[in-house]
């Protein structure tokens, strides 16, 4: 069994190990801490044989981006006040498992690709004739056979944006709505307004009694 095949089997039990952890844990951010190390596990396999793109966008989006977002609601979510609100030191330990793991992948990657003197059988056909990485034919296909249509779906995503942007923003009857531009030009003066109201006296009915030491009137 070569290096290869061993940080294969190494990577994909850290996968696996993780993903069972992500749903047998209770708590909800050790869950999330989990779920980050399966996907970095996973990155790993795919720059492993040669799919540099899909590694690296799994970890910039998911990685980078989603699962920090995640981890930001989780840990404002009110779930249990108790023992959420104890501090970051009580995470401190799960957290860095999954830091140690992601370093030690790290470097069995490096070292796996800085021993491989001849290409992966997994490596793209067409980018091992054009003499370049998983990136950069990718690129290169991108932006010049497929440049229409990469364009469109940029058109389209950015309609969908102002669309969504939009939807929220209209204004609906019965519903109350802020402005942000009146909030802004409001002044300390008018932040806070004095009412002057006149005293009243207090209503005695008939039938109470008369404290210790109160006289009554006719």
């Amino acid at each position: 069994m070569d290096w290869v095949n061993i940080a294969f089997w190494v990577f994909a039990i850290a996968a696996t190990v993780s993903a069972g952890a992500v749903i047998s844990v209770r708590n909800p951010v050790h869950a999330v801490l989990c779920l980050v190390l399966t996907f970095f596990s996973i990155a790993c396999v795919w720059l492993l044989v040669g799919a540099e793109f899909l590694g690296v966008a799994l970890v910039l989006v998911y990685v980078g981006a989603v699962m920090v977002l995640f981890l930001f609601v989780v840990m404002m979510l009110d779930i249990d006040p108790t023992k959420m609100r104890e501090g970051w030191v009580r995470y401190l330990p799960v957290g860095l498992i999954v830091a140690v793991a992601m370093l030690v992948q790290m470097l069995i990657l490096i070292g796996v690709k800085g021993r491989a003197v001849t290409p992966f059988p997994a490596d793209n056909a067409a980018a091992l004739a054009a003499d370049s990485s998983n990136v950069t034919w990718l690129a290169r296909t991108l932006f010049t056979e497929y440049l229409l249509p990469f364009e469109f779906a940029a058109v389209i995503l950015t309609v969908a944006v102002v669309a969504a942007v939009m939807l929220t923003l209209r204004r609906r009857t019965g519903v109350k709505s802020q402005n942000p531009g009146e909030q802004t030009m409001v002044k300390a003066g008018q932040r806070l307004r004095m009412v002057k109201m006149g005293a009243e006296a207090p209503v005695v009915h008939s039938n109470s009694k008369p404290a210790a030491g109160e006289e009554t009137q006719p």
